[in-house]
């Protein structure tokens, strides 16, 4: 696999590891508009090209990526769904410490990788509905490559405006967990417990 190409998908994780926030309060009735998924995504932008940009240690660079984790991803819904259809056999005492665990290696896997993207740029370009939800177009720019579009998409279905998937060159965060989730559940048996045990230790 290329450097670029690699960089690229570290690019997906780190950044879509980054999404969700609640422009409108839960329960407005107004349906979701491109110009509110465009300021979402304008705001989960600029929160990432500031860290990028701001020369701190990897260690306050990670604090920050956390923070940007959980203003701005549906982290319930991107945890769910990598765990795919086990996550409903779970106890809801066991989703909440499966997504908690979720959250925390996510944070640590993608957030180590922020030194790599220093002197990177991240553009929104346009938004547009697609289906039930709403797709924003960014162009990355990172040191010595040429740029390519990152696809964010947004959802209001939890009851705010989130980020919910990202999509590079074809492949998505949600899928490309779902496999590392997956495989990582196998190799526990299908032991829930100790995939939870596995993610705190894990990233």
């Amino acid at each position: 696999m290329s450097n670029t190409m690699t960089s690229r998908r570290r690019f997906l994780g780190t950044t879509a590891a980054a999404g969700s926030v609640a422009l409108l309060l839960p329960g407005m009735a107004h349906a979701l508009t491109d110009a509110r998924a465009r300021a979402l995504i304008d705001q989960v932008v600029a929160d990432i090209n500031r860290v990028i940009s701001s020369g701190q240690p990897l260690s306050g660079m990670i604090r920050d990526f956390e923070r940007i984790f959980e203003r701005y991803a549906d982290v319930p819904i991107i945890a769910r769904s990598a765990l795919g259809p086990d996550a409903r056999g779970l106890s809801g005492a066991q989703l909440n410490a499966y997504v908690d665990a979720f959250k925390g290696y996510i944070t640590r896997k993608y957030g180590k990788r922020f030194n790599e993207f220093k002197g990177g740029q991240v553009t929104v370009k346009d938004a547009r509905k697609v289906k039930t939800f709403h797709e924003v177009r960014t162009t990355v720019k990172l040191r010595g490559e040429a740029p390519f579009e990152v696809n964010f998409l947004v959802s209001d279905r939890s009851g705010r405006d989130l980020f919910f998937d990202m999509i590079i060159e074809g492949i998505s965060l949600r899928l490309s967990e779902k496999e590392e989730i997956g495989a990582m559940l196998d190799r526990r048996g299908g032991n829930i417990n100790q995939l939870i045990q596995d993610l705190r230790n894990a990233g």
